[in-house]
């Protein structure tokens, strides 16, 4: 027999030995511990716990089905957490409140136009106001003055047609008085004529008298008489002397223009 025919024999021998001996040990402790000497059953029954059956290998490694499905559909744990009902079933959400329609801003008023200038009128008595007043320079004269007391403006068209006392005629006029344009009046605005009342030589012109009443008339655009009503001036409480050389002016502008005739 060769050296290395002994040797596989020692090495067979003593694996065989300590597998007899590890049997051994094995079933004598699964004996004491159950109160049951047979070794077979306590050979297989470590085998059993060391190898895991195929189910539990899939189950454990499986992912958890109501895990998954809680997370998806809302009905596990943490649905239920954040739902407060503990149904699983998700709050319906509120519906945004509808915001109130803005106030609506009234539109600025527009404003008033403004009124339209009344056309201008023919001066007369019913929308002026007429003063007769003695002048001390010229001597024996005496100064008319219409104001506009009216809306809107008026014309003084010509000269006055002045008439003192019984009067029948109409003075004359001094046509060297005749201004370039009609006089205008705007309301509170005043126009002047003069009259001269009597000659300053004291006997050259007949037929004088005093007069304590006149009365004023007015003419219109086309000068062929009066129009409208008249004013009645007051005259001084003795009255004023007239004769044959009564004249007037045309209507002026300003009572320098009228005074200087």
């Amino acid at each position: 027999m060769s050296v290395r025919t002994s040797r596989i024999r020692l090495i067979a021998a003593t694996g065989i030995a300590l597998a007899t001996l590890s049997l051994t040990a094995c079933g004598s402790d699964h004996g004491a511990g159950n109160g049951n000497n047979s070794g077979g059953k306590a050979a297989a029954t470590p085998s059993a716990t060391a190898r895991p059956t195929q189910e539990a290998t899939t189950a454990a490694s499986a992912p958890t089905a109501a895990t998954d499905t809680g997370a998806t559909t809302g009905t596990g744990a943490h649905a239920a957490a954040d739902s407060g009902t503990g149904t699983g079933t998700a709050a319906t959400p509120k519906a945004p409140a509808v915001p109130k329609a803005p106030t609506r801003i009234p539109a600025p008023s527009k404003p008033a136009k403004p009124a339209k200038p009344a056309e201008p009128v023919t001066c007369t008595g019913s929308n002026t106001k007429t003063t007769a007043a003695p002048l001390n320079r010229p001597v024996n004269h005496m100064l008319l003055t219409v104001t506009n007391t009216g809306a809107g403006a008026c014309f003084l068209y010509g000269y006055p047609a002045v008439r003192f006392g019984e009067a029948q005629a109409v003075p004359p006029v001094i046509e060297d008085s005749k201004p370039q344009a009609v006089v205008t009046l705007q309301p509170g605005e005043s126009g002047y004529a003069s009259v001269n009342l009597s000659s300053t030589d004291g006997g050259n012109a007949g037929h004088g008298y005093t007069a304590t009443s006149l009365t004023v008339y007015f003419s219109g655009p086309a000068m062929s008489g009066s129009v409208g009503t008249g004013a009645h001036p007051a005259l001084p409480a003795k009255g004023v002397y007239v004769d044959d050389s009564l004249k007037v002016t045309y209507w002026q502008q300003s009572m320098d223009d009228a005074t200087s005739w």
